[in-house]
């Protein structure tokens, strides 16, 4: 079920914020001051607004979305901001976000507090599917990795510290000592990684060099020969190199891609998340019905992501 048309008096709402944009621009205050002048006009109707926050992973897919949908909603001001998972459920609780984005399911403290503060269960909507990679440099002739070498190389008391040990003979690195870059604390890949690869009850052995986005991690792979990490598959580069994963050390390795991740053959397969109160105010409802229709989900698949083969309609939003 789509979400309903506007109404006529929040029609003429936007028609003033697209006058008051184009006011800006011809007395040359330029597209910074436009967008500007677009966001507090909208903001002064209280609903022309919608603040996302959280996964740094989703960071590039909220900002396409916020794009396009300016070509859908020009009147509707769709702000990005990063930070981790846990500091989008903060900024839903704590009202300064509208919208979490989340590479991990919320937790039951989150839960709680968020049904707390607005009355009522958030919503959670499924928006994409992600592999995680698992990067080396591009010199480096490992092929295949399994997740228990995976988690003796990132675990505690872990028993896998050279890349001799997995059989890579890297001569780009000369050292052999494997250098491991992880994720900060407060995201969602570091707490996704550590439930699936560590395993419950164990944590990560100190050391590891941490980045605070998806993207910084690709990138200091590719600058480090002897360096090792994991990041969603839409941040691969020409400078990486990607590793098959294997479920066992025995089992077969599989590369991540859109079938992998659709039959469940790669196992480092994940699900996107967006997470608002409820009930949503009606401009969010209809951002997100957008989100899960044709326009939104064309955006995953272009900017590398999987869409999920089953989507529920923003008609959830209205409340419990």
């Amino acid at each position: 079920m789509r979400i309903t048309a506007l109404t006529n008096n929040r029609s003429r709402a936007r028609r003033r914020g697209v006058a008051a944009c184009v006011a800006a621009a011809l007395l040359s205050a330029g597209p910074i001051a436009c967008a500007r002048s677009r966001a507090e006009s909208a903001g002064a109707r209280g609903q022309g607004v919608i603040r996302i926050i959280g996964s740094d992973t989703m960071v590039n897919l909220l900002q396409g979305w916020a794009e396009q949908y300016r070509r859908v909603r020009p009147a509707v001001v769709v702000q990005v901001a990063g930070g981790g998972s846990g500091v989008g459920f903060a900024g839903l609780i704590d009202r300064t976000a509208d919208i979490a984005a989340a590479s991990r399911e919320i937790r039951g403290a989150e839960r709680e507090r968020l049904s707390a503060m607005h009355g009522s269960p958030p919503a959670e909507l499924t928006v994409a599917l992600d592999a995680l990679a698992i990067y080396v440099h591009r010199g480096n002739p490992i092929e295949r990795i399994s997740i228990p070498d995976l988690a003796e190389i990132y675990g505690e008391r872990g028993t896998v510290a050279r890349w001799s040990q997995l059989g890579a003979r890297h001569a780009g690195c000369a050292g052999d000592t494997i250098v491991r870059i992880g994720r900060q604390n407060n995201s969602g890949t570091y707490a996704y990684f550590r439930q699936i690869v560590l395993g419950p009850g164990r944590e990560y052995r100190l050391g590891s060099i941490d980045q605070s986005g998806s993207k910084d991690v690709v990138a200091l792979v590719s600058r480090m020969p002897c360096a090792i990490g994991y990041s969603g598959l839409a941040y691969a580069t020409p400078a990486v190199g990607v590793v098959k994963v294997a479920a066992e050390r025995a089992g077969a390795a599989v590369a991540p891609s859109t079938t992998t991740v659709l039959d469940g053959s790669y196992p480092l397969a994940r699900p996107l998340y967006l997470y608002t109160a409820t009930p949503a105010a009606p401009h969010v409802r209809e951002f997100l019905d957008w989100v899960l229709g044709p326009g939104g989900q064309a955006v995953v698949g272009d900017l590398g992501f999987v869409s999920p083969p089953r989507l529920l309609s923003a008609a959830v939003l209205r409340g419990r």
